[in-house]
């Protein structure tokens, strides 16, 4: 452990308590309960969520303006997955479920800085909103509580909001990752039926055969994606599933995929729902068949503001010096749902790396994976990036 975090064990603790008992989804009573014990007795505006159970607590700076007070919001993901852990690590998950996201770490991390501002409260010049959301895996949580108003949590539109990320790879432990632009994909999925009329396979033109536009629906894609788009603006079709027929000398009634859809930019994004249909569409007229289209609209690319991205880069470099500081060149391909709070407000999600002291960042499992770890050592060091990001955009925005 580093030092910062041997002087914090009440937050390794907590983050053991939360990954033994990881929930999935929208609705984590066990977690929010164990959270709201850690807040108690904290001079704390809380209120829980109506379509989720999710917690905002507000901190009023001791030195904010009557009106018109500056505020800043720090948000920590809450929910797990349906992944059976295999870890062996002593304190794994007891539910069949796991935080294999790292989750556990994020909820740490933030009561860590709740409980560090409340101790500051009297010099600070403006508003904290503290944000822990559940419903980050695939449920758009982070939707949810826009909605029900979090960004206006203190009485006014935040100015600026942060989230950190925890990795089980890809950097050396405890290394800070900042990208201005987009950090991470838009991620939209795409299901696709072809219906046609069955027959037998020796007659093909009695029929009409879904599978060969089925086929060409997939190609076209792939094409689409290398010819009507830039590589520099790059977008990523992968079929997952694809299915049709059930034996080698029958011509099926149907045949349907199923494919997620990555771009890096709003402009991608909207494009593709525009030039997609056009092309199963057209593909499927060509052929004689009926084409049912289901595009899904999911997350928008999460796109970090350059102004915020510096900030957080010259703070990282400050606090830990320039080695724990990585600035990505090419996003990750992955998704987030704080990219709706980026949507609305400027700000910037941090990667951090916790992989195990020792082990490899190119080969270390995965987030998400069962055997995925993460090293307790940086929570302190996430708590204090947390505090300082809050207390120096404070002051900036009072200055």
């Amino acid at each position: 452990m580093t030092a910062e975090t041997a002087t914090r064990p009440e937050l390794v603790d907590l983050r053991r308590t939360l990954h033994r008992d990881p929930e999935v989804g929208l609705d984590l009573p066990r977690t929010q309960r164990t959270l709201l014990g850690a807040l108690e007795g904290l001079p704390l505006e809380i209120t829980t969520g109506s379509s989720l159970t999710s917690i905002t607590a507000v901190l009023r700076g001791g030195r904010r303006p009557e009106a018109d007070a500056p505020a800043v919001l720090l948000r920590a993901d809450m929910d797990g997955l349906p992944v059976h852990e295999e870890t062996g690590v002593e304190y794994a998950s007891t539910t069949g479920t796991m935080h294999a996201c790292g989750h556990d770490l994020h909820m740490a991390m933030l009561v860590g800085a709740v409980r560090d501002l409340c101790e500051r409260r009297a010099e600070l010049p403006g508003d904290v909103v503290f944000m822990f959301q559940p419903g980050e895996e695939g449920y758009d949580g982070a939707s949810h509580m826009v909605r029900e108003g979090v960004l206006e949590a203190s009485g006014r539109r935040v100015d600026a909001a942060y989230a950190i990320h925890v990795w089980s790879s890809l950097e050396p432990g405890g290394t800070f990752d900042t990208k201005p632009g987009a950090m991470m994909a838009a991620s939209d999925r795409l299901q696709v039926k072809v219906v046609g009329e069955g027959g037998h396979g020796s007659t093909p033109h009695r029929a009409k055969d879904p599978v060969p536009a089925l086929a060409e629906m997939v190609t076209a894609l792939q094409v689409l994606v290398t010819r009507r788009f830039d590589v520099f603006d790059p977008v990523v079709i992968t079929v997952g599933s694809l299915h049709a027929g059930s034996t080698n000398n029958v011509i099926p009634e149907f045949g349907e995929f199923d494919a997620t859809v990555r771009s890096f930019s709003p402009q991608a994004q909207e494009r593709l729902f525009e030039l997609v249909p056009r092309v199963l569409t057209g593909i499927a007229d060509a052929h004689g068949v009926q084409v049912e289209i289901d595009f899904q609209r999911q997350y928008p690319p999460t796109v970090n503001d350059d102004a915020e991205t510096e900030f957080v880069a010259e703070v990282v470099e400050d606090l830990f010096g320039p080695t724990r500081h990585e600035r990505w060149r090419n996003p990750l391909g992955g998704s987030e749902d704080f990219s709706r709070v980026l949507a609305e407000v400027p700000g910037a999600f941090i990667g951090l790396s916790a992989v195990p002291e020792g082990g490899d960042p190119d080969t270390a499992p995965f987030n998400h994976s069962a055997y995925a770890t993460f090293d307790d050592s940086v929570i302190g060091d996430g708590t204090r990036l947390f505090v300082e990001l809050a207390t120096r955009r404070l002051a900036a925005l009072a200055g």
